[in-house]
């Protein structure tokens, strides 16, 4: 009723704060991508490449040409943008294939199957030999290698005797098209925290004992994905 004073209450009116609040927070997940292509006839062993580097727009990372949105989804290279901080939980790494070569001049098209001997090894042997690390600036951290990091889904799955082979199978051999059946790289416990305008990069790395990239049938690539949630400040006042 009218006048009556609730158990517990002070009887004062709740306090109200005399300014509005400057900023808002939004959360939200969300993945960011890069990938690093090798073209024809390049010698991997022993080398280091850097993803995360290169934006939308620009050339690098082993691309003659501008990178898409197919390429990477980054704004700005080696930067988290101000006033967004993304907390990493998850990264995926897929190796593949390109149909041409990005050094004829055109865009090397990306995704093409692995369907012979020479291809499938090719991805066995950068499987095997490569691995990511976090390059924080002045710090590097080993992720792990790339045979415990899937790409989580796409192509994969066993390779048959072409019919223009029938006659000749021993010059086919099945294999994995591609790492796309593997699961992605869990942190567990404790995601891994890049606060907004933090500088980074992904060092893709590979062992002494890598193949070089063929000099037939295009390129390769490998893209990596971070998966992560993010907590981006909206100012209002």
């Amino acid at each position: 009723m009218y006048g009556i004073i609730e158990r517990g209450s002070t009887g004062l009116p709740p306090s109200v704060p005399f300014e509005q609040p400057k900023n808002l927070f939004r959360y939200g997940e969300q993945t960011i991508w890069s990938t690093q292509l090798h073209t024809q006839n390049t010698a991997i062993a022993n080398g280091s490449f850097r993803l995360f580097t290169t934006p939308l727009g620009q050339v690098g990372q082993g691309f003659s040409n501008s990178l898409s949105i197919g390429e990477t989804s980054l704004k700005e290279g080696g930067r988290i943008p101000a006033g967004i901080a993304f907390d990493i939980f998850g990264i995926a790494c897929q190796i593949g294939k390109a149909e041409n070569t990005e050094s004829s001049g055109t865009n090397a098209l990306l995704g093409d199957v692995m369907n012979t001997a020479e291809e499938t090894n090719q991805l066995a042997s950068m499987q095997t030999e490569g691995v990511l690390s976090w390059d924080f600036t002045q710090t590097q951290v080993e992720i792990a290698p790339i045979t415990m990091i899937g790409a989580g889904g796409g192509t994969f799955g066993s390779v048959g005797v072409a019919a223009a082979n029938a006659a000749a199978p021993t010059t086919t051999s099945a294999g994995n098209m591609q790492n796309g059946a593997g699961s992605v790289f869990l942190y567990r416990k404790h995601p891994v925290a890049l606060p907004g305008n933090s500088t980074f990069s992904i060092l893709l790395r590979y062992g002494s004992r890598a193949a070089a990239i063929p000099n037939t049938n295009g390129d390769y690539f490998v893209k990596v994905v971070l998966m992560g949630y993010y907590k981006n400040v909206i100012e209002i006042g």
